[in-house]
């Protein structure tokens, strides 16, 4: 079985081969630190199985350029670079990893929390120039604030459990009501609208699909308080990015924004100005992502949420183990269904 990984570290790949080791995993497998897209699919023209991660973009024409492949598996709990139907057409299965980072998802979503509640963006600049003062840095208390969580997932969950410890308020917004996170932390389910119009804070934990493209928009983010505070650390693509842009400009979310993705790829003015073909769209986006950046209540990370040692190793350990049952059984270990 030819097994490739595509996106790999140095440091990831020692730890995949002392795994595939003690796994007893046979095969040839070979290892690229480029992501898995149309530049680089020749290298993997006989793979039966590829591992990827979010960067990757394994769409129809990449697929069809590797008519070995049987397995594809994302490091990764997001699936929407991969054309999946298409690939379950083809008769190749997709996995996927799950419930790597509940914890370490949830716990970033609170550092976003705190460092905008305290002014840490404008403190440490400042405290960079040397200036040592408190004006304008005055913070707030999360204890007793409502916290309005989008999405009671596994990770939408973990963020409940945290936020009652702090004394929060909870609402949530889902398609389905968690029986235990109403029990044991007095979460209330309501409609999106009503969340967006009574929380403090409104924190987004969902996939990116169809029906959740922009699920907070120009329209209902007009719906919050005026000193609301705004996070994401699930997808860009979720929180349409002009909404938060307009937002800010006409005064609103002053309680600060915490994206830990954006639906645009930022990149470097003088590498913008060399790239030829840009749309309209392309640009506007750009300009709209810079904006944000010079805004002191707006901490923008890039993709960082789930990055941890711990997490990532959990990453790792559970590819193999997918790999492991499929080669065994057939099937993986968690397949996207």
């Amino acid at each position: 079985m030819k097994i490739y990984f595509f996106g790999i570290e140095d440091w990831e790949k020692l730890h995949l081969e002392r795994k595939l080791r003690e796994l007893k995993v046979d095969g040839e497998v070979f290892f690229y630190k480029e992501p898995l897209d149309e530049t680089t699919v020749d290298l993997a023209k006989d793979a039966e199985i590829v591992s990827v991660f979010i960067y990757s973009k394994l769409t129809k024409e990449v697929i069809d350029q590797m008519p070995n492949l049987k397995l594809i598996i994302t490091r990764s709990s997001g699936y929407d670079h991969i054309d999946v139907e298409y690939a379950k057409k083809k008769g190749i299965q997709v996995a996927y990893i799950p419930e790597y980072g509940n914890n370490t998802v949830a716990e970033y979503t609170f550092a976003l929390i705190l460092a905008l509640a305290r002014k840490f963006k404008p403190m440490i600049e400042l405290i960079s120039q040397g200036i040592f003062t408190r004006e304008g840095l005055m913070g707030i208390d999360i204890m007793g604030k409502t916290i309005g969580i989008v999405g009671t997932g596994r990770i939408g969950s973990y963020v409940a459990k945290i936020a009652h410890g702090f004394g929060m308020k909870i609402l949530a917004y889902d398609r389905a009501k968690n029986k235990e996170l109403i029990e044991k932390y007095g979460v209330e389910y309501v409609g999106l609208e009503e969340l967006l119009t009574r929380s403090d804070i409104v924190t987004v934990h969902l996939p990116y699909n169809r029906a959740t493209h922009y699920l907070i928009n120009r329209f209902n983010i007009k719906l919050m308080k005026l000193d609301a505070m705004l996070i994401n650390t699930s997808r860009g693509e979720v929180v349409e990015l002009e909404a938060i842009v307009e937002a800010l400009k006409e005064g609103r979310l002053a309680g600060g924004v915490g994206l830990d993705t954006i639906e645009t790829k930022l990149t470097r003015e003088e590498e913008l100005l060399k790239k030829t073909g840009l749309t309209t769209l392309k640009l506007k986006k750009e300009a709209e992502a810079k904006y944000l950046l010079s805004q002191e209540n707006v901490i923008v990370s890039p993709h960082l949420a789930y990055f941890t040692k711990d997490a990532s190793e959990r990453i790792l350990d559970l590819t193999v183990e997918n790999i492991k049952e499929f080669l065994e059984t057939g099937k993986p270990k968690t397949p996207v269904e």
